[in-house]
């Protein structure tokens, strides 16, 4: 039930993440802003070629490979039941959903399309996608270092804990 759900909620939130593009770009020229959250977010159509940051910039193959590489991975654990704790799992989903969105913007537009833009502070535009990717991050590295040992390592104290007893 909890990989179908993440399943789900992965599915949303890259739906999400496209549907948030798309009103960018209709409604929004390049470089043009209009108010989310005056003061503190504003809507901003940019175009990124690179990653986070613009690293990489004009490295489309190179960004789509890494990243669909990073994907696959992320999928095969979820898929081999490898993470089963649910803030592992739903830290997986979060990637995949922004992976595959990001991928989807540079096959079709060859870039990808930001649009969040704090007012407060100076910080790079982001879209749907980079935050699940962010959010999924963050979660991944807590599980990690709070949960993994305890419910998912093999052969640990704690890691066979579906194993049978004898």
């Amino acid at each position: 039930m909890l990989y179908a759900v993440s399943l789900i909620l992965a599915a949303v939130l890259l739906a999400a993440d496209q549907w948030v593009k798309y009103w960018a770009v209709t409604h929004l020229a390049l470089g043009e802003s209009c108010p989310l959250l005056p003061g503190f977010v504003e809507l901003l159509r940019v175009h990124n070629y690179g990653a986070a940051w613009s690293s990489f910039s004009g490295m489309r193959w190179l960004l789509v490979g890494v990243t669909a590489v990073i994907v696959a991975a992320v999928a095969f654990v979820l898929a081999r039941r490898i993470v089963r704790h649910p803030l592992g799992v739903l830290a997986c989903a979060l990637i995949i959903s922004g992976g595959l969105g990001n991928i989807i913007d540079r096959l079709r537009l060859g870039y990808v399309v930001d649009m969040f833009n704090f007012q407060f502070m100076s910080y790079p535009v982001f879209n749907v996608a980079d935050i699940c990717v962010v959010c999924g991050a963050f979660m991944g590295a807590a599980y990690y270092l709070w949960f993994y040992e305890k419910y998912d390592k093999k052969g640990g104290q704690h890691g066979d804990i579906d194993a049978p007893t004898e």
